[in-house]
């Protein structure tokens, strides 16, 4: 019989006594080969009933004791046992059969080979079965699996764009809370009690005092509160606003809040800021617009288009045929506003600016539904 070649498993603890046992086989082997040669001296015919038995377990039990050592799985050890001890076809057990036909020294090296061959195979099994139920061995030389990588929203991928884009600019990112109270949401806005904004129904009231955030601006206000000017920041973050769900709305979006106050501010450098984002993260080639409009919180406002880029310019469904998209309200920064941070208008000028982020983000990837952003469906998350 030969070794199987199977890869070597990690040494197992094989026990002492392997060494001891090993050395009975030994010296039963050689009581064997000296019995078989008394015999055949004294009778060559005496020999003949069992000769071929006899033989072959001379033969295996050599093989044995030298491939034992190696032997390093459960299965190679089970056929070794099969050879030797086998109840049909195993060659001691059949040698053992006509023992009595035999001389006292042929027994007597039969008689101790047995047990040896038994004690090493309990031996060596042992260690093998305990190495067998710890779990199979890990072959560092085989390459890793690999982990199953999630895809970057795409929300979160243009929020990082724009803020890489802003961050090159000159602007810092700040974080604020989404539950506010109305000081920080409306008054320091300069949005009066009886403005429509105010309305508890266009808003998520938690309480008489606290609502969720309609707008990151409320960030520009906790800065300017704790900060002297220079101040030059965007503020990113989720925004609360009850609005009936549909292709171009949702209940809950993304804003990405600007503000620059300093000397010297003017409204060209609003534009110069924006239309420099504008073609850093729509590309080169898209055109740009400002149209007056109006916001409580800046004086003069206008609203910020871009030229379409899902039908480039030529009027759409999306775009209402007008070619323009909105994406953000802008304008410089209200002396009110200013007053209720104790900033110094007559000192300092500033603008701000409030862009949704899943408008681009859709104008730039091609997505025409806003509620596909938010359902989770892998089938669509997979293309990004």
């Amino acid at each position: 019989m030969q070794l199987s070649k199977k890869p070597k498993q990690p040494s197992v603890n094989e026990a002492p006594q392997l060494g001891q046992a090993l050395q009975k086989l030994h010296e039963s082997m050689r009581m064997l080969s000296a019995a078989i040669s008394q015999a055949q001296q004294k009778s060559h015919e005496s020999m003949r009933p069992f000769s071929k038995a006899v033989s072959q377990v001379q033969k295996d039990s050599k093989d044995f004791a030298k491939a034992v050592q190696e032997v390093a799985g459960l299965e190679i050890l089970e056929e070794w046992r099969r050879t030797l001890l086998g109840r049909k076809s195993g060659s001691l057990a059949q040698a053992m059969r006509q023992m009595r036909d035999m001389g006292a020294e042929l027994r007597k090296a039969l008689n101790l080979m047995k047990p040896a061959v038994e004690e090493i195979i309990a031996l060596k099994k042992a260690p093998l079965e305990a190495y067998k139920t710890s779990g199979p061995a890990v072959d560092v030389t085989m390459p890793g699996r690999q982990p199953a990588l999630g895809r970057v929203h795409p929300i979160t991928r243009a929020a990082r764009e724009m803020i890489e884009i802003f961050g090159r600019l000159g602007f810092e990112v700040v974080e604020g809370p989404e539950v506010e109270d109305e000081w920080h949401n409306f008054v320091a806005l300069n949005i009066p009690p009886e403005h429509p904004a105010r309305d508890p129904l266009d808003n998520y009231y938690l309480d008489d005092r606290l609502l969720l955030r309609t707008q990151t601006s409320t960030v520009q206000i906790r800065v300017m509160e704790n900060r002297p000017p220079p101040v030059r920041i965007i503020a990113p973050g989720r925004v609360y606003r009850p609005e009936t769900v549909d292709a171009g709305h949702s209940n809950m979006f993304h804003q990405l809040e600007g503000l620059w106050v300093e000397q010297g501010v003017t409204f060209a450098d609003l534009k110069g800021v924006l239309s420099m984002f504008a073609r850093a993260f729509f590309g080169p080639d898209v055109r740009t617009r400002f149209m007056p409009s109006y916001f409580p919180f800046t004086e003069p406002s206008a609203e910020f288009y871009v030229s379409c880029l899902l039908c480039r310019g030529k009027g759409c469904p999306a775009c209402k045929g007008s070619g323009w998209m909105e994406i953000a309200g802008c304008g410089m920064v209200d002396p009110n506003v200013f007053e209720a941070v104790g900033y110094d208008a007559e000192e300092v000028t500033g603008f701000a600016f409030g862009i949704g982020i899943e408008r681009p983000a859709m104008l730039k990837y091609g997505i025409n539904d806003i509620r596909l952003l938010f359902e989770n469906d892998l089938r669509f998350l997979r293309q990004f």
